[in-house]
């Protein structure tokens, strides 16, 4: 059945869930988007667990669909799920890809012992998804998803267009 769904428009980084889910790119090493803003209010303790991150489990980068938390820090949120959405422009067209950024997310927040998440459009944006397609992805991959722990997830987004676009995927429109 999944946890309880719901979608604002808002500042990812200002969520006051247990977890926030980072947009992150494999370098886990900061970026531009959602994922400069998260580096930049977490403040310098995030590039330092993410740089160990690299150095020890995942020297060779985190993969598309793939997750791994870190503290929070700076941030109101406990912990920080960074997991790497497929790039369209790349080629990486597979909704199963999408998917797997958000279910491996809230096995990852179940994990650390997250009982909320907040996600962002992962993908949307400058990987290229169109953001309907996202919307539904994420909407129907969190709601199937099988693990436990994790009781509420709200998509928090950046424009009023993206979460038009998930009230609708929400609604089942």
């Amino acid at each position: 059945m999944g946890p309880d769904l719901s979608a604002r428009q808002g500042d990812i980084t200002t969520a006051t869930t247990d977890a926030i889910v980072n947009a992150a790119n494999s370098s886990l090493l900061g970026g531009g988007g959602v994922d400069g803003a998260i580096h930049a209010a977490a403040g310098p303790g995030l590039l330092d667990a993410c740089r160990e991150l690299r150095r020890t489990t995942l020297p060779d980068g985190l993969g598309v669909g793939d997750a791994v938390v870190t503290p929070g820090f700076d941030l109101p949120a406990r912990w920080v799920v960074h997991t790497v959405g497929p790039n369209r422009h790349r080629g990486e067209r597979d909704p199963r890809l999408l998917a797997s950024c958000f279910t491996r997310s809230l096995d990852e927040a179940a994990r650390v012992g997250a009982t909320s998440a907040s996600f962002p459009a992962v993908s949307a944006g400058v990987y290229g998804w169109d953001a309907r397609e996202v919307a539904e992805v994420a909407v129907t991959a969190v709601r199937s998803w099988d693990g436990s722990g994790v009781d509420s997830v709200q998509f928090v987004l950046f424009s009023p267009a993206v979460l038009a676009a998930f009230r609708a995927a929400l609604d089942g429109s």
